[in-house]
This record gives structure tokens, C-alpha cells and sequence, in this order.
């Protein structure tokens, strides 16, 4: 953690404070003066004039909420109708991507900035799955193409999974985020989505969650979660 966001978490000052506390030389890291943009590491003795500082260890959140059509994923509070606002989670948290405001389903949110761009980093090609409702009956020919690969914004899309569930409907698991992706593919097509709404995220489902509530990611949900993405929760 940089040392400024520790004296800030600790209360003793802003960022921009506690940077001006280090320039002035009142900042000491194991006895030893510390330098503006110095990292601190979990059982470092940092001290301003003298006195020791600390922070209450942080409990990780990691929500699964279904977003309903309206809402807009955005952490704007200024925003009518914004994701956070729905949430109204008492500290502050940030969804792990986004969701179009006329899309609906699930979205994770969470308070750990660490593993928000293990999740989004495309070349690990994370599974999202969703159902998506269009315009006119769908094709053969539809689905082979969407399978394939569409070009939108400049770039062929990676191959998918898609399987038919009715006349009108289809499942389809992507490997990327292109932003609004499905409805462009759809549209290059000459289909126009009347309904989007993504069912999985790696391995977290959105199983029978009413639209508009959340609930806390299970224990065996973040396991096996942290072991696809390698990845180690840290705390402080």
C-alpha cells in the first residue's frame, strides 16, 4: 500500500496531507524518514511525529447483485438511478464491470481493487453467459454466424458458444467484453435485442436472486473463484 493512503486510511490526514507531512520530514517508516510515493507493507511501524499509526484490518466484499433494467453501472452518485445507490452498502464499494442500463442480470461488486482487473484482464478470456431475446425468429444461419465470429467497432469478434432456446431466444458464453457487444453483434446481423440478460460469471451464478437484490458471494463461490484466477486475497 502507498504510504499516503496508509496515513490517510489511519485518519491522521488526506493523501495530500499526509504527502505534505512526509515533504516536512514527520514521517517515519521501521525508524527510517520516509519518502513521498514510499510502499508499506502489512506490520510496518509507521509514525508521525512520533506516534504510531494503524489501521483496522479491512474485510473484503464481494457482492452478486441482479441489476435490473434502469439501472446504470456507474459509481457517479450524481447519476439518476446509479448502481451504488441500489446497493446502498453501508462502505464504499465498485462493480467489476459494467452492465448496459437496458441489460439486466448478474453483476458482481466488490470492495477489493486487487481483483477487479484479475477479472477484466481479456487475455485470460473469463466466461460470461447470457440469454438474449431478439426482434425476428433466429436462423441457422444466425447462429453459425454469431458462433463464428461478427466484425463490430473495427474487429472480429472471438469465437462463442450460442444455442437456440425457442424461436426468439438464444444462450451465448463470451471470452471478451467488447462494450455492448451482443447487441452490436446482433445488429450487424440485422436482429435488434428486445432482452439481454447474463446469467453467469465465471463460475458464480445468478441462479433464482430476485431482480434488485444482492447477496454476499458464498465461501465455496470466492474458493473456487480465487483458484481460476490465481489469485490471493490480501488484507490490511
Amino acid at each position: 500500500m502507498r504510504l499516503n493512503k496508509f496515513i490517510s486510511e489511519s485518519g491522521k490526514a488526506s493523501r495530500r496531507g499526509a504527502d505534505k507531512l512526509i515533504e516536512q520530514g514527520r514521517v517515519y517508516v521501521n525508524g527510517k524518514k520516509a519518502k513521498v510515493g514510499s510502499q508499506v507493507e502489512p506490520g510496518d511501524d509507521v509514525r508521525v511525529d512520533g506516534n504510531q499509526l494503524y489501521i483496522a484490518p479491512k474485510s473484503n466484499v464481494y457482492i452478486a447483485l441482479n441489476k435490473p433494467v434502469g439501472i446504470t453501472s456507474t459509481t457517479e452518485k450524481n447519476v439518476k438511478g446509479n448502481i451504488v445507490d441500489l446497493v446502498n452498502y453501508p462502505s464504499r464499494i465498485f462493480h467489476i464491470g459494467r452492465l448496459d442500463k437496458d441489460s439486466e442480470g448478474l453483476i458482481l461488486l466488490t470492495n477489493d481493487g486487487d481483483i477487479v482487473n484479475e477479472i477484466l484482464r481479456s487475455e485470460n478470456r473469463h466466461e460470461k453467459e447470457y440469454v438474449v431475446s431478439v426482434d425476428r425468429p433466429i436462423t441457422p444461419e444466425f447462429l453459425e454466424q454469431m458462433a463464428a465470429g461478427v466484425k463490430i467497432l473495427g474487429t472480429k469478434t472471438l469465437p462463442c458458444e450460442v444455442e437456440q432456446l425457442s424461436k426468439f431466444d438464444f444462450k451465448i458464453i463470451l471470452t471478451q467484453g467488447l462494450n455492448r457487444q451482443i447487441r452490436r453483434m446482433c445488429e450487424a446481423l440485422g436482429y435488434t435485442v428486445c432482452r439481454l440478460q447474463r446469467l453467469r460469471i465465471m463460475n458464480i451464478e445468478l441462479g433464482n436472486l430476485p431482480v434488485g437484490q444482492w447477496r454476499y458471494l458464498s465461501k465455496k463461490e470466492k474458493s473456487r473463484l480465487f483458484d481460476d484466477l490465481d489469485y490471493q486475497e490480501k488484507e490490511w
